[in-house]
């Protein structure tokens, strides 16, 4: 997401979002962007792929503030008539630390709508392993201070392979963040991440230029996995955001 400011041009969220949680606006913005995002993503389920998915970044403060009631975005989700599996949730570590009864009831609420949850910037907080042992997420994506430094022999190589490892026996998909070269996608396949982001694999764009990529064959998009290194490349766009395409699973297109 960018907001196109009058004044100021395009604005990264990581700009605007500190202020919004600040001053309280967090909630409305939120509400928007996840009626938006749903609303995008039933579209493109009908004229484009049928098990199109949007993940949806969700602030601590939504969690903490909301209240005992379910989420508002529950009740767009419902207005919209989109099913539980166009959406995924993305939360960071800090919102599954926190011990406030609220927030473990608006995480139980989504896992009992059937809304995936995804955990953002894996590897950067101080009890991640222990938290997966312990909360149920469905995807775990690993941060790009690791992937930035991952090559032949790195021990951030080594890291990224025990993540993948410890997260596949806990039946978890994994994502990496921040994909910007071709050895970093190609040793990330060699390890088995099911999905990459980053700009090797698109760059931010609006839903009307990523609406084009599924109606012009000579732009790449494809729906299958990823192919080897050896194999020729294809990649899936996402709107507004850093594009991510599956390194190894079959047909799922997944945007962000």
């Amino acid at each position: 997401m960018r907001w196109n400011h009058r004044t100021f041009g395009s604005v990264s969220p990581g700009e605007f979002i500190p202020i919004a949680e600040s001053n309280g606006t967090i909630h409305a913005v939120g509400d928007w962007v996840f009626q938006k995002a749903s609303a995008q993503a039933m579209v493109w389920r009908k004229t484009a792929e049928p098990e199109f998915q949007v993940s949806i970044n969700r602030s601590p403060v939504q969690f903490r503030e909301d209240g005992d009631q379910p989420p508002q975005c529950l009740q767009l989700l419902q207005e919209l008539g989109a099913p539980a599996d166009a959406i995924i949730i993305e939360i960071t570590e800090g919102v599954i630390l926190d011990a406030h009864p609220a927030t473990w009831r608006h995480l139980e609420y989504f896992r009992q709508a059937g809304i995936q949850l995804a955990l953002d910037d894996f590897g950067t907080g101080y009890s991640s392993i222990g938290q997966l042992h312990s909360f149920d997420v469905d995807i775990v994506k690993i941060d790009r201070s690791f992937v930035s430094r991952i090559e032949p022999g790195a021990k951030a190589l080594v890291l990224c392979d025990n993540i993948i490892r410890m997260s596949h026996s806990l039946g978890l998909k994994v994502v990496a963040e921040g994909i910007e070269t071709q050895q970093q996608r190609d040793l990330l396949q060699e390890l088995g991440c099911d999905y990459g982001q980053g700009y090797l694999l698109g760059r931010p764009m609006p839903a009307e230029s990523f609406d084009l990529l599924f109606t012009q064959p000579s732009t790449g998009v494809h729906r299958t996995r990823l192919p080897r290194p050896s194999e020729s490349v294809h990649t899936q766009p996402a709107p507004e955001s850093e594009q991510q395409a599956s390194l190894s699973a079959p047909d799922q297109v997944r945007s962000e």
